[in-house]
C-alpha cells in the first residue's frame, strides 16, 4: 500500500471511532460535494477538470429527479459517495447521484411554517447530516435511510422564526442560526451545537443583551429587531474562525424608529469557532433603511499574493472586499472595533438613488431593490485564475415609508413600508441579471455577462477553465472563466435558484443542478422542481 493510500485509509479509521476527530473539510475527498459551498471556506471552487474547453459543449442531459412537490426550491445540494443530499421546506430527499434514482425521501411537518416556505440545504460531517427547519429546530439524520438520530429546539422560536440556511458542520459542531429579522422584537443568534446529541455548546447574540453594541440602539420606545440569518456561515478551519453574515435591522426601511447604528445588523461577524468569543466585524450597511441585509456567505480566499480576504456580495449591491489577516483566536479586539478593514467595494449591479432618504408622503425609487444585488448565494472563488465570480439580481424598488406608528405582536412582519407590498417591486419583466468576474486581490472587474434575468442559483469554477450558472428563466451556462463566453447553454425548463454542483459518480464528473423554484417573492413560477444532472455520454 503506498504512503497516500496509508495515509487515507487511517484518516478513515480515525473518523470511524470518533465522531468529531475529522470535518467534512479535512476528507480527500475531490469527487464529492460535502457541505453548501464546496469547502468550509465557501469557494465553491471544484478541482475536477474532465469537463473543460474541449469538451464542454458536449454535455447532455444524463438523468432528471422530479420532487412529489413544487417549492421555493433554493437547496444547495450535497453529493457524498455517490449520493445526493437535498432538502425542501418540510422535505428530505436522497437519489443515486449518476442514475437520479430515489433513495429515500422523508417528510416532516412544521408547526409554524414560514412566510417564505424554503430551506437551502444540509450540513454532513461524519456519517450524519443535519437540517433545520421553519419551526426552529435543528435535525441530525442517518444518511443511510434518513432515520432522525437527534431533534434540538432553539430558545428562539415562535412566530416568525425559522432556520431556512443550510448549516455547516466542523470538528464536532454544527453552527447554525436562526432567521425572523424582519419581524418585530426576533433578533439574530448563532449557535454551536454538538454533533453528538445536539446540546447547546454555545451561543452568539448579534445584538447583546447589555454593553457598548447594545447602547446602539437608542429608541427605548420600540423593540430590538434584526440582525438574523437566513443564508450559511462560512469556517476558517486553520485558525478556528467562523464567519457569520448579519442581517437587516426592523423596520426595515422606518430607521427613525430604530435611532443609532444598531450593531451588529447588517456585518461580517467573526467569532471564536470554538466558544461564540467575537473576534471582529465590519457593518457594511450604516443605518440601513433599503433591506440590503449582509446576507450571503463570507467567502474566505488567499489571493495569490499572498492577501487573506474575506469577499462578501450583498443585497446593497456591492461586492466588499475585506481583510481578515488580523483575524484569529485568542485577539479579541476593544468593543466596537471594527479589525475587518475594508480593501475595496465594486458594484455587482445597478446602483441608483442609493443616498436618496425614503419619504412618509411620496414613493422613492432605488436600486439595488429589495430583491436585488446578491441574495442566499455569494460569491465564489477560483485559484486558477484568482478570480471572484458573483451573481446578481438588477431589479429596483419603489418604496413609501409607513405614515403611522404600528408595532405587530412578537414575530409579526415589520417592514415600514406604506405602499402595498406586492408594489414595491419594479415590474417582473424589468428584472435582469448580472455574473461578473472580479480581480481578487484589488475588485477590478474582469468580465461581466447581463442575463436576460435574475441571477440566483449559485456560481461554481471548475479547474477545467469553466464556470457554471444559471438564471431564473431556466438558462444553464457553462463560460470561460477567463473570458466570459458562453461555451455551453441548456434551459432547465423551470426557473433556476438552487445550487450548481459538480462531482464525479459512475465514473464522471457530472452536473447538478437544483431547478424549479416557485416563490411569491419572485418572478416566474415553477410547475416542477427538479434535480438535473448533466455529463458527458
Amino acid at each position: 500500500m503506498s504512503t497516500l493510500r496509508l495515509t487515507f485509509a487511517t484518516a478513515c479509521m480515525v473518523c470511524l471511532f470518533t465522531l468529531s476527530g475529522c470535518s467534512s473539510g479535512s476528507r480527500v475527498a475531490d469527487a464529492d460535494w460535502l457541505t453548501y459551498n464546496r469547502t468550509l471556506a465557501g469557494d465553491r471552487f471544484s478541482p475536477l477538470k474532465e469537463i473543460d474547453h474541449s469538451n464542454v459543449a458536449q454535455l447532455k442531459a444524463i438523468c432528471t429527479y422530479t420532487l412529489p412537490e413544487v417549492s421555493s426550491l433554493q437547496t444547495g445540494p450535497l453529493v457524498v459517495d455517490g449520493t445526493m443530499y437535498f432538502t425542501t421546506d418540510e422535505g428530505s430527499y436522497t437519489i443515486d447521484a449518476s442514475t437520479c434514482a430515489e433513495k429515500w425521501k422523508q417528510h416532516r411537518h412544521s408547526d409554524t411554517p414560514s412566510m417564505l416556505l424554503v430551506n437551502r440545504g444540509f450540513a454532513y460531517t461524519n456519517g450524519r447530516l443535519f437540517r433545520g427547519t421553519s419551526d426552529s429546530h435543528v435535525l441530525a439524520m442517518d444518511p443511510a435511510d434518513g432515520h432522525q438520530i437527534w431533534d434540538h429546539v432553539l430558545d428562539v422560536k415562535g412566530p416568525g422564526v425559522s432556520i431556512p440556511m443550510a448549516p455547516i458542520a466542523a470538528n464536532g459542531l454544527v453552527y447554525v442560526g436562526n432567521a425572523g429579522g424582519d419581524q418585530a422584537n426576533v433578533t439574530g443568534h448563532v449557535y454551536a451545537l454538538d454533533a453528538k446529541d445536539g446540546h447547546v455548546v454555545w451561543k452568539f447574540d448579534v445584538v447583546p443583551e447589555a454593553g457598548p453594541a447594545r447602547a446602539t440602539w437608542t429608541n427605548p420606545k420600540y423593540p430590538i429587531s434584526g440582525g438574523a440569518f437566513w443564508t450559511s456561515f462560512t469556517l476558517d478551519e486553520p485558525n478556528g474562525v467562523l464567519y457569520v453574515p448579519a442581517g437587516n435591522p426592523a423596520p426595515d426601511f422606518d430607521s427613525e424608529r430604530r435611532t443609532g447604528d444598531n450593531l451588529y445588523t447588517d456585518s461580517v461577524i467573526a467569532t471564536d469557532a470554538t466558544n461564540g468569543q467575537m473576534l471582529g466585524y465590519n457593518q457594511l450597511v450604516k443605518r440601513d433603511n433599503h433591506d440590503w441585509d449582509v446576507d450571503s456567505p463570507p467567502m474566505l480566499a488567499t489571493t495569490r499574493s499572498g492577501k487573506r480576504i474575506v469577499a462578501s456580495a450583498n443585497k446593497d449591491g456591492l461586492l466588499s472586499i475585506l481583510d481578515r489577516s488580523r483575524v484569529s483566536r485568542g485577539s479579541r479586539p476593544a468593543d466596537l472595533t471594527p479589525v475587518l478593514p475594508l480593501l475595496s467595494q465594486t458594484p455587482t449591479t445597478t446602483r441608483e438613488n442609493v443616498e436618496a432618504p425614503l419619504s412618509r408622503d411620496h414613493l422613492v425609487r432605488f436600486c439595488p431593490g429589495i430583491q436585488g444585488g446578491v441574495e442566499w448565494n455569494g460569491a465564489a472563488f477560483s485559484p486558477d485564475t484568482n478570480s471572484l465570480y458573483v451573481a446578481a439580481v438588477d431589479w429596483c424598488a419603489n418604496v413609501q415609508v409607513k405614515r403611522d406608528i404600528e408595532v405587530p405582536a412578537s414575530g409579526g412582519l415589520w417592514l415600514g413600508n406604506e405602499n402595498p407590498f406586492a408594489d414595491i417591486f419594479d415590474p417582473a419583466d424589468k428584472a435582469k441579471g448580472w455574473l461578473t468576474a472580479f480581480d481578487a486581490e484589488t475588485g477590478s472587474v474582469r468580465w461581466k455577462y447581463p442575463a436576460p434575468h435574475p441571477m440566483l442559483a449559485g456560481v461554481t469554477p471548475t479547474a477545467g477553465g469553466l464556470v457554471f450558472a444559471a438564471d431564473l428563466g431556466g438558462q444553464i451556462y457553462a463560460m470561460d472563466a477567463d473570458k466570459g463566453s458562453i461555451l455551453w447553454q441548456a434551459n432547465a425548463g423551470q426557473s433556476a435558484g438552487g445550487g450548481i454542483v459538480t462531482y464525479r459518480a459512475g465514473g464522471r464528473q457530472l452536473i447538478g443542478v437544483a431547478a424549479g423554484m416557485k416563490s411569491p417573492m419572485w418572478p416566474g413560477g415553477a410547475q416542477q422542481s427538479r434535480i438535473l444532472v448533466y455529463g458527458l455520454r
